[in-house]
């Protein structure tokens, strides 16, 4: 007889369900959420359990690897394919969601999650924070312009380095604007030199990564879309063809068909935000601002012509993805083509 076992991850407690492989339940409980606490808790059980399912989360990722180090069969399953299945389900609670999810592990149906290595976690929680510091940045220099726009005083179009110096010289004589946007300024400066921290280990990460260097060869591909790329797909080997990336990342269309309706939506957006972004916007750079030629941006501009700016660059994101793990996989350097003259 083969044992499963359902986890619903929570903060503080996770309910844990048994069954067997009859549907059976076989145990129902509330246990720590933590990797000692389970580890215990199977320990104790006195039968072996064949797979250990929980549903990808904040949590998942460190309870996953401490359950895998213990030698046990952990599987990380897809949040929208757990949704969809417990959908059905009028009263939901964590015990029945953990119960949903012994019985999908038990049948097989559910689609693994890859388990991010140490070292991508590591780099995604990098570019997390760099993030987020440059969007506090960006919106604390947004808001003095607003504050000061208030008072009929226009920054203008300044640079970074500039920009400090820009505010000072409006705001003087003003005694309460010294005040909030010094202050604010204080804040501008606390989190500019944070960020550049964290920029600069980003690039360090970046100089010393030889798969980063392979794929920065490619046009409009720098070191941040480099590094987001590799952080998120990690094993190249998980893609059996390269052309399933972009799906991967949520850059292919929709597809809903039933009976005489056959409709085609926009792009999925399923995936990874982070990297379906770098990818458009490594896209948009080949399309505006690269002047060097190649067989990449020939077939985008041709795109381009017969469907608009906006699909030709999704369409390019799309292949990018799909170049870039080909790259990786051939341990190889983007070959330009037949160059054309600088556009």
């Amino acid at each position: 007889m083969d044992y499963y076992a359902g986890i619903d991850v929570s903060l503080e407690a996770s309910s844990v369900c048994l069954v067997d492989s009859a549907g059976k339940i076989i145990r129902e409980t509330k246990v720590a959420s933590d990797p000692d606490a389970l580890i215990e808790h199977f320990a104790s059980l006195g039968f072996a359990l064949k797979r250990i399912g929980l549903e990808a989360g904040p949590l998942s990722q460190w309870l996953y690897d401490g359950l895998t180090n213990a030698g046990y069969d952990v599987v990380l399953l897809e949040t929208r394919h757990v949704k969809a299945a417990l959908s059905a389900m009028i009263i939901k609670t964590d015990r029945k969601d953990a119960r949903g999810i012994a019985q999908l592990l038990r049948m097989g149906w559910y689609r693994a999650v890859h388990s991010k290595s140490p070292g991508s976690q590591d780099v995604r929680a990098l570019l997390t924070g760099r993030k987020l510091l440059q969007a506090k940045l960006r919106d604390v220099e947004l808001s003095i312009r607003g504050i000061l726009r208030g008072y009929g005083l226009k920054v203008g179009e300044v640079s970074r380095g500039r920009f400090e110096g820009r505010i000072l010289e409006l705001v003087e004589g003003h005694p309460v604007l010294e005040t909030v946007i010094g202050a604010m300024l204080q804040a501008r400066h606390a989190l500019w030199t944070e960020f550049t921290k964290i920029h600069r280990e980003m690039l360090k990460i970046v100089r010393q990564d030889r798969v980063c260097q392979r794929l920065m060869t490619t046009p409009g591909v720098g070191a941040l879309v480099a590094i987001t790329y590799r952080s998120a797909v990690d094993d190249p080997g998980r893609f059996a063809k390269s052309q399933t990336v972009g799906a991967y990342f949520g850059l292919t269309p929709k597809k809903y068909q039933s009976g005489e309706t056959d409709l085609d939506g926009g792009i999925s957006r399923v995936g990874d935000t982070m990297v379906r972004t770098a990818l458009y916007e490594a896209a948009h750079i080949i399309l505006t601002r690269a002047t060097k030629f190649s067989t990449l941006k020939r077939w985008a501009v041709d795109v381009a012509k017969r469907r608009g700016m906006k699909r030709a660059k999704v369409a390019l994101a799309r292949k990018l993805a799909t170049v870039v793990h080909r790259l990786w996989v051939n341990e190889t350097e983007f070959r330009w083509g037949k160059e054309a003259s600088a556009a």
